[in-house]
């Protein structure tokens, strides 16, 4: 941040390429300060998302209330806690390079809701953080006014959507804090036939707040993020992480779709409770939404449809990565700095070179092509039945790509969507693709967008019947879609190619999907980008105005 304004917003997974890299930020440190043209001397403050005194305290109080339930976790918390992670502010001014005097940390809940209402639309709005666990909160309902967040109410650990939903991923045979939009995918195959079981798991009192029931879980000895033995009772044996998804053939299968289903239904029914409870204590007419739970787009579309708001947003990085953009905005403000412009795009991060890039095609023997009207290109590529990898400019800020790191297709091809999920990106067949579309023309194909949330593909909206057979690759089994609505100022190439496509009598809309393979970070620089397109069947990569393809 700099005199009020985000210059720079990096996560560290994109420059070392490690998915989830939980290690302290050092690239990205570096890559922000390069961009700013700063030198580290010259920052006034440091600010961390996460006071880790409080976390220890959290931690070690829960473990002592549970002894002797939890002396199997006990030692490994222990050093967990009193190691790295309390010393974690002195670590971060070693980095940087900063006095320690100028680090400081704020509370988790604070960071998450100062990243979603300092940069929102709205003057004034109600703020709704929900997660996993910070120090000890895991929901926080604020009033935003201005400059001036007030917290009003919260919930505290154990009591979690974020857990419950990480117990349930882990359950279903998925990978914690990264499965759980598997698990929303996976929520549209089934029905939820076991709503009723999944309201044993939870207390809900009639007020907007709920409970956990901590027979179900197993918070002492697994972590924050386990299931107990009660818990595959209740629902049946767990399913095997690593083995292929047979929803079509398989009872068991189908089985695990109703219980996601169910769980999406839950999750849905307590952020409707929390949403109207924040109507009611701030009177509001918008709300801001942050924390990972709100990066379910299902639940954040019953928001704003259900909620009693005229208008919801959801900041892009709403998981704990965008803790980072929440911190510097408090630490910008502490300091007298205006509040920043809205959001309006997300290219936050480094450029990419197109001269590395071409240096690189070819010593790796790929042919290259320069482009007069790389758009247009780029649509005759998509009218071809092609997969086509796009990047421009800096890259996004937050886990989607919205065309600066995408990989398109045509959206009504059912064809290009099954080689991009069995062959390119090598997931779960269930997994679903969004569209994106031209912001003029959103309305036309999708119920409720525009909205707040669409350019930042964090809801989804419903399609249009008369649309769904011509986008039947990004449209859902329940007939929604995760819509980008795309503007030439935010994504200028991407919006090129919608329009070229609509020239060429196509609705303005493709399929976009970022430009990673399974277990990958999204691409960031030229090299990433030319590996991709080398260990991987597309049929082309446009980096600015230069077409690379592998050899014929």
């Amino acid at each position: 941040m700099i005199d009020g304004s985000v210059v720079c917003a990096i996560q560290e997974e994109r420059l070392s390429r490690l998915k989830n890299d939980a290690g302290l930020p050092k690239h990205a440190v570096e890559a922000c300060l390069r961009r700013a043209g700063l030198d580290a001397r010259e920052l006034t403050a440091v600010v961390f998302y996460e006071d880790p005194f409080r976390k220890v305290e959290r931690v070690l109080t829960w473990l002592l209330r549970s002894f002797p339930r939890s002396a199997l976790h006990f030692p490994r918390a222990i050093a967990g806690q009193l190691g790295s992670k309390l010393w974690v502010l002195d670590r971060i001014a070693e980095m940087v390079g900063v006095p320690r005097a100028k680090v400081r940390a704020v509370t988790h809940h604070a960071a998450h809701a100062a990243s979603a209402f300092l940069v929102s639309p709205f003057e004034q709005a109600a703020i709704l953080t929900v997660d996993g666990v910070g120090e000890g909160v895991t929901t926080a309902i604020h009033r935003g006014a201005g400059c001036y967040i007030e917290q009003l109410s919260s919930l505290h650990y154990p009591h979690s959507i974020g857990l419950l939903y990480a117990a349930v991923t882990a359950y279903l045979g998925f990978e914690v804090n990264e499965g759980e939009q598997k698990v929303m995918g996976l929520a549209a195959f089934g029905q939820p036939r076991y709503r009723e079981s999944f309201a044993r798991l939870v207390r809900v009192p009639g007020d907007g707040s709920f409970e956990l029931l901590g027979r179900y879980f197993n918070y002492e000895a697994g972590g924050e993020l386990g299931f107990s033995k009660a818990f595959e009772q209740l629902l049946g044996p767990r399913r095997a992480p690593g083995r292929p998804w047979q929803l079509a053939s398989s009872a068991d299968d189908q089985r695990y779709a109703d219980i996601a289903a169910s769980l999406q239904l839950l999750t849905e029914e307590l952020l409707l409770g929390l949403a109207r409870r924040a109507k009611r204590e701030t009177g509001a007419e918008a709300l801001c939404l942050a924390g990972g739970v709100a990066l379910n787009a299902v639940a954040n579309r019953r928001l704003l449809r259900e909620a009693g708001f005229s208008r919801v947003f959801v900041q892009p990085a709403a998981g704990d990565a965008g803790g980072a953009l929440g911190a510097a905005l408090l630490g910008a403000v502490a300091a007298g700095d205006p509040r920043p412009a809205p959001l309006r795009d997300v290219a936050l991060g480094e450029d990419i070179s197109l001269a590395e890039a071409v240096q690189l095609a070819e010593r790796l023997g790929l042919e290259s092509e320069r482009l007069v009207e790389p758009a247009r290109r780029v649509s005759e590529l998509l009218l071809d039945g092609g997969i086509v990898g796009i990047c421009s400019g800096r890259f996004e800020w937050g886990p989607r790509a919205l065309g600066q790191r995408s990989l398109l297709a045509l959206p009504g091809t059912l064809s290009s969507r099954e080689r991009l999920n069995g062959i390119v990106k090598r997931r779960e067949p269930f997994r679903p693709f969004a569209p994106a579309v031209l912001s003029e023309h959103a309305a036309e194909l999708f119920d409720d967008a525009p909205n707040d949330m669409t350019p930042f593909m964090t809801s989804v909206c419903g399609v249009k019947p008369s649309f769904r057979e011509a986008l039947a690759a990004v449209t859902h089994v329940d007939g929604t879609a995760r819509v980008q609505s795309v503007s030439a100022a935010a994504a200028p190439l991407l919006a090129g190619i919608l329009s070229q496509l609509e020239g060429a009598a196509q609705p303005p809309v493709a399929l976009n999907t970022s430009l990673n393979g399974a277990g990958e970070p999204i691409v960031a620089h030229a090299s990433d980008a030319l590996a991709f397109l080398a260990s991987h069947a597309i049929d082309g990569l446009v980096i600015e105005d230069q077409l690379f393809r592998r050899p014929r």
